[in-house]
């Protein structure tokens, strides 16, 4: 559904008053960033060239395994060339002298991808948590130790090395001094790069920071060279003296971690501190960290110089620098261009006017952009060049006035457009246009429409519940019912709109097709398909024409049919009509009836009742045990019950406090006289006879206890089988073909589900 045209017109002028300039901005396309015929994608992850994960799509040392067995799957980096060594080990006796850990078990699993930037030629992948975990409650107990080493580089140079700018060195714990140690061992101390220590006594946190109460980290030296290349590492532990015993802090914070994490990326928490297992529990897959990559068998070509065959920055708009870290050479795009520049056309121009961060326009310009670049040209009528400074009026003192007293009548033709659309979009809230509009199944009409549509409201043909009901014709010349429904404010606008929510779902033969509504009015107006030959009431007890047997069956079969598929039209909820009655159930010419009159309806969990203060309904018709306070679809069955009474006897149902009108039927039916209480029209025996059969499905309607009445698909069923049994006996052959308006119902014995 869409917002009354009226909002949309006026939209666009009140935009151009309040706006001081205009943004100029074209749609980005989705540029492309493998190569073709290549995936671009393995489950959430972007795969650009020069990775790929088929033989052909990427380049050597760059290939990507897809993990299908995941859902989604997962990327690796081809195992071979780089992975981690995650193992468990432990440690005895003399804390002292641990410096070696008897490995227990350990396994190579290959680098899990996080995501891939070729325009930065980085790429983060999940490294392993180290752990040290005291096993019992001394400082001399054992120690379980989870091992982790990282292997960027296996016989030979690798594409892909450590970030020193982009990663620290982490430790959480209560006394953890962790070592980043090169060459990727996992069971020394010695020959380590960084190292850091978390030292915390008596329950000092805090949390958020990380400088050395309880966690602590280093980055890499800044004074030192970049230059230099980390393609294995490892982070162990160098024993620390651990605090007195009756701290109590080796009980409760039994394990410390040390980890190479993505700078910024970890918020310490006190509590990673108590638990066993903490971290590696919480990143089960790893923390995130940095790797740089490049094409290390090669340099950029000195200016001139042919490239050689095998050059990677193939596309334009890019050129070629110096690895960040190590040998080799990356491709970039050049500065106002973006995408992949290892593929051809990978770096595009980034349209600078479609972010405002992007671009410096001085006030009275306007953001156009350009191949590399933006330019900010003045608008019309004033003069310079808003890039470079500001832009100044140029615009004579009479255009001027002109122009203001243009601009005022069009203010104040707006304000008084404004305040009329206004008036129709709060009417349009206020009964629940915005919950509405994305309701399927029905149109919204304007106001205007809607007059259109009902030659100014000329004829009304009725009155509803809540109000007159208008004929009305559309386009198509379909004539159609408008429907005045309640007054809506907030303690309705909830009902309203499950009103119609209801209705717009309902998709049946037997149900009136609820087709649109307008909502631009004091009172929202329904449109319905428009039924011709009134209500069931109507051709009852207001007509004098004769109703065959026939006709009143295959009403009480259409009927049931429809309130069934009501019933049990929604698998995690279920729906009442709450207000059944021979005056809500329409016919049209064939005299097929339709369902209508939805206004209590409402959703009910499956298989549930509902505990109501309001009884709304006509009394005549309404269960016992409504009035009593409890609501369920059963409710409707036992009004049903009462329109099969009105179909076999033509007379209208009334209400006094002993319900004389049910009752006396209930014992006429015990008494063996219900022929005694059919429509005298009915003369024939095999009629006689089928009306006394459906008086025993109508007295399952109405039995007190609503748990030991029918459903309303056994009512249809039950009066299919009176019909099927009626002629097997051969009491009247003309019925088959005529009466069942679903041929698919399976034929039921008595008292079957």
């Amino acid at each position: 559904m869409t917002m009354p045209w009226q909002y949309s017109q006026l939209l666009p002028i009140l935009l151009l008053l309040a706006t001081t300039h205009t943004i100029v901005a074209a749609d980005t396309q989705q540029q492309p960033i493998a190569l073709a015929g290549c995936p671009d994608k393995c489950g959430n992850i972007s795969i650009p060239f020069p990775f790929g994960t088929k033989a052909g799509c990427f380049r050597e040392g760059f290939e990507v395994t897809c993990n299908y067995s995941f859902n989604p799957p997962r990327a690796f980096l081809a195992q071979d060339s780089t992975f981690h060594i995650v193992g468990y080990g432990n440690y005895s006796a003399n804390y002292s002298g641990r410096n070696y850990v008897d490995v227990m078990n350990y396994s190579q699993v290959p680098v899990e991808l996080l995501d891939i930037s070729a325009s930065t030629s980085e790429l983060r992948g999940y490294g392993a948590v180290r752990s040290d975990c005291i096993d019992g409650y001394s400082k001399y107990d054992d120690h379980l130790v989870k091992l982790q080493g990282t292997f960027l580089g296996w016989n030979g140079p690798k594409p892909f090395l450590l970030s020193p700018l982009r990663n620290v060195l982490m430790g959480v714990g209560w006394n953890v001094k962790p070592k980043m140690v090169l060459g990727g061992s996992i069971f020394t101390t010695t020959g380590y790069m960084l190292a850091c220590l978390a030292y915390m006594r008596y329950n000092v946190l805090t949390n958020g920071t990380c400088t050395g109460r309880g966690c602590c980290q280093t980055s890499f030296p800044p004074e030192r060279d970049v230059n230099f290349t980390i393609n294995a590492f490892s982070v162990t532990f160098e024993p620390q003296k651990l605090l007195d015993d009756n701290d109590g802090m080796s009980t409760n914070s039994p394990c410390s971690y040390g980890m190479i994490v993505e700078s910024s990326w970890y918020n310490f928490t006190s509590e990673d501190m108590f638990g066993r297992m903490v971290l590696a529990n919480k990143y089960p897959r790893g923390v995130p960290f940095v790797l740089d990559f490049a094409i290390r068998n090669g340099s950029c070509p000195t200016e001139g110089q042919q490239p050689p065959q095998d050059y990677a920055c193939i596309s334009g708009n890019s050129n070629c620098a110096k690895a960040a870290s190590g040998d080799g050479y990356v491709c970039r795009c050049w500065d106002n261009y973006d995408g992949n520049p290892y593929i051809t056309n990978g770096c595009q121009d980034v349209d600078e006017c479609q972010h405002p961060h992007l671009y410096n326009c001085s006030s009275g310009s306007i953001c156009k952009n350009t191949p590399g670049g933006y330019e900010c040209p003045c608008k019309s009528g004033m003069r310079g060049n808003g890039k470079e400074g500001a832009c100044s009026e140029n615009f004579p003192l009479p255009a001027k006035v002109a122009v203001g007293l243009a601009a005022s009548i069009v203010i104040i033709v707006l304000m008084v457009m404004t305040h009329q659309l206004l008036k129709l979009k709060r009417f349009y809230e206020q009964n629940g246009g915005p919950i509405l509009k994305g309701v399927k199944n029905i149109r919204i009409y304007t106001s205007k429409q809607l007059k259109q549509i009902t030659d100014n409201y000329k004829v009304v043909i009725g009155e509803g519940h809540f109000g007159k009901v208008y004929i009305g014709r559309l386009e198509d010349k379909q004539e159609v019912a408008i429907k005045k429904t309640i007054e809506v404010d907030e303690t309705s606008k909830q009902d309203f709109i499950d009103e119609v929510i209801i209705q717009s779902g309902m998709r049946h033969k037997n149900i009136v097709r609820l087709l649109g509504c307008c909502l631009e009015m004091d009172v929202p107006m329904l449109m319905y398909e428009y039924v011709v030959k009134g209500s069931l009431y109507d051709v009852l007890f207001k007509n004098k024409d004769n109703v065959p047997v026939d006709t009143r069956l295959r009403i009480a079969i259409g009927s049931a049919e429809g309130l069934a598929y009501m019933h049990s039209s929604d698998v995690k909820s279920t729906i009442r009509h709450g207000d059944v009655k021979s005056a809500n159930i329409l016919l049209d010419e064939s005299f097929t009836p339709k369902i209508s009159d939805f206004g209590t309806s409402k959703l009910l969990a499956r298989g549930k009742s509902e505990k109501t203060e309001w009884v709304i309904g006509d009394k005549s018709y309404i269960d016992p045990a409504y009035l009593g306070g409890i609501l369920t679809q059963k409710s409707d069955v036992y009004s049903f019950g009462i329109v099969l009474i009105e179909l076999i006897t033509r007379r209208e149902a009334t209400y006094d406090d002993k319900r004389t009108y049910v009752t006396n039927f209930i014992q006429a039916c015990q008494e063996q006289k219900a022929r005694n209480s059919i429509d005298n029209d009915i003369t024939s025996e095999k009629d006689i006879v089928l009306m006394e059969m459906v008086s025993e499905v109508a007295l399952e309607c109405l039995k007190a206890n609503p748990e030991e009445r029918l459903d309303m698909r056994e009512v249809e069923n039950r009066i299919i089988h009176i019909i099927r049994k009626s002629e097997q006996h051969g009491q009247d052959r003309n019925y088959q073909g005529n009466l069942r308006p679903n041929s698919e119902v399976p034929l039921l014995k008595p008292g079957e589900k």
